[in-house]
Order: structure tokens, then C-alpha cells, then sequence
């Protein structure tokens, strides 16, 4: 489940004074901070005990609007996951499109709402949600959210957003349940080699 955020990348053009300086997380949250619209490419690791292998996919996060959030699948299969006004819509090719209200899937509301929240620097409505805990240099940083509402945290342990500068790279998700799920975005993502190992995005992940 990816809870959140999947958010924009930027372009990374930290100026070379600060990049020595701690990251708090207002920082971090002003950085991210970026109006509609908005695109970043994403690959995205997930594990599963019935497979042998993450699972890898690969397409692009949208933000037409600021309302609007479109997670668009490209590979190993195609499908278009649009977000709005509580609403929930999924599109493959060749079957009739999906419609459903947010409140019947938690995890796509958490992803709009944490991916607003991010990109609007809303630290206060972050915090309803989850303790922040800023480590690194602006130059490298990371920022962990770990949940504190009761319900949230039977689903999720923590999510850390790891980044170099103004950018950032990738979102590491930690289920309640379940193996850790890695999503690269921006120059993180375009870096990632089809045949890529789990380590090798990881370290690109971490910023190596």
C-alpha cells in the first residue's frame, strides 16, 4: 500500500551555501512544496510471498489539478488510477472503467491526502496524521513520518522520504504487514535500468 504521497520531484539546485545545514522539516516541506499542475516518473518495488521477485512498476504520477492526482501504470501492464473529490476511478484498456467512492479504499484516500498535504507544505495537517522526524543536510536528507492516529498504524509502521537537495528521489513504505515497498521518482526513477537489481535501487533510492 502505498500511503502516500508519491509526491513531485524537483529539480535538485540547492544552493552550494546550505547544503551543509540541517534539515528541519519545514525545510523539507517548503521544498516539496510545488503547485499544480505537476509530473514526475515513478519505479516502484513490491515484494509479495507469492512471488520470487519484487514486483517492478514503472509510469508516471500526475497532478493536473490541485484537487487531481493520476497514477498512471505503464509497466509491466497498463492502467490509470485518477483521484478527485472523494472519488476513485480505474482504467485499463479493454475493460469498463471503475468507479468508487475514496471511503471504500483508505489507502487511495491516505495517498491523496498525504500527496496534497506534501506538495501544499501543510505541516499542521501532516501532523494530524503523523510525528515527523527530519535526519541529514539539506544536501542529503531524509524525513520519516510515523503514524500516530490508532487506525493508520494497524496499517502502517512508517514511511521515509529520502532526498538530495530540492529533489526528492524516493519513498520507502513500511506495512503494518507485509515487505517494505520502494518507489523511485524524478532522476531517481530515470536512472533505474530495466534490469536493475533490488540493490542497485536501493542505493539509488538512497541517494548512492
Amino acid at each position: 500500500m502505498l500511503m502516500l504521497l508519491c509526491s513531485a520531484a524537483l529539480p535538485s539546485v540547492a544552493a552550494p551555501e546550505s547544503a551543509s545545514t540541517r534539515a528541519d522539516a519545514d525545510w523539507i516541506l517548503r521544498t516539496l512544496a510545488q503547485p499544480a499542475p505537476m509530473r514526475t516518473d515513478f519505479v516502484e518495488l513490491r515484494g509479495s510471498p507469492m512471488l520470487k521477485a519484487p514486483l517492478r512498476l514503472q509510469g508516471e504520477y500526475r497532478r493536473p489539478d490541485n484537487a487531481t492526482l493520476v497514477r498512471e501504470v505503464r509497466e509491466p501492464y497498463a492502467e490509470s488510477t485518477t483521484l478527485r473529490q472523494g472519488q476513485a476511478s480505474i482504467a485499463r484498456p479493454g475493460k469498463p472503467v471503475r468507479n468508487f467512492a475514496l471511503s471504500r479504499a483508505p489507502e487511495l484516500a491516505q495517498l491523496q491526502a498525504g500527496f496534497g498535504a506534501l506538495l501544499s507544505g501543510d505541516r499542521a495537517l501532516l501532523e494530524t496524521q503523523y510525528q515527523l522526524a527530519p535526519q541529514g543536510t539539506r544536501q542529503q536528507w531524509t524525513l520519516l513520518l510515523t503514524p500516530i492516529d490508532a487506525k493508520l498504524k494497524t496499517q502502517l509502521h512508517d514511511i521515509t522520504l529520502h532526498g538530495q537537495g530540492e529533489e526528492l528521489r524516493c519513498i520507502e513504505t513500511r506495512p503494518a504487514k507485509g515487505d517494505l515497498q520502494r518507489t523511485l521518482l524524478g532522476s531517481a526513477a530515470k536512472a533505474a535500468a530495466p534490469d536493475a537489481t533490488a540493490n542497485v535501487l536501493a542505493d539509488l533510492c538512497h541517494g548512492g
